[in-house]
């Protein structure tokens, strides 16, 4: 019914169940307990994730601390009747403005990429959680994580390359995933570097568990 990296927003009623069946609250820091039961009353979302073996039933998701709290992430289980509504994946032009300055200019070239290849990058990550509470999550060392459609198989190359060349240009890191359909989906890393050997395998991974398999199938 949901997939990964899927945004929603939980009702605000149900939030305190949520919590309350949630064993990991009893973990946390005064400070960072404060922050998560006022969580869906700011309007804030969580993030699908694939469940946990013998996890509840329900619907597995996330969150994640600023680095000013240590950074933890938080993992619920939230029932359907839970959620109030889904929300698009985040465009990586639309979170722009919450990154730093000194990121503008590789993201305008990742952008730029997308836009020659008529793909549409998201993010998660540092940069998803800072544009969407507007609280502090970027670092100096955190990584820009991206999401981008499966290409055609056409385009694969050039998008793997391109990454490859702005992620060797800096400052920050690139990572995340190519989806295909369903959510399923593949570290681009991983991929660049499998896809040209002949029995080149990668991790799928998605709602079900992970897979390994031939990174030369995968756009066929």
């Amino acid at each position: 019914m949901y997939s990964r990296h899927q945004l929603l927003c939980i009702r605000p009623e149900a939030w305190s169940s949520v919590l309350d069946h949630a064993s990991v609250i009893w973990e946390l820091a005064s400070d960072e307990r404060e922050l998560l039961v006022g969580w869906a009353e700011r309007g804030w979302p969580v993030i699908v994730r694939r469940p946990a073996p013998g996890e509840a039933r329900g619907i597995a998701v996330g969150l994640a601390m600023p680095p000013a709290l240590g950074k933890r992430r938080v993992g619920l289980t939230v029932p359907v009747p839970a959620v109030a509504r889904t929300l698009p994946l985040v465009a990586l032009e639309d979170a722009t403005a919450s990154a730093a300055p000194r990121l503008r200019p590789q993201i305008d070239a990742v952008l730029a990429l997308g836009r020659h290849l008529a793909l549409r990058p998201a993010v998660f990550g540092a940069l998803l959680w800072q544009h969407l509470t507007g609280l502090s999550y970027l670092r100096p060392a955190s990584d820009l994580d991206l999401l981008w459609p499966a290409p055609d198989r056409d385009i694969q190359p050039d998008l793997l390359a391109g990454l490859a060349r702005i992620d060797r240009h800096g400052p920050a890191r690139l990572d995340g995933e190519v989806l295909f359909s369903g959510g399923a989906g593949v570290n681009w890393r991983e991929l660049h570097a499998e896809i040209g050997r002949p029995a080149g395998a990668v991790l799928v991974k998605s709602m079900k568990g992970t897979e390994l398999r031939c990174a030369r199938t995968l756009f066929t």
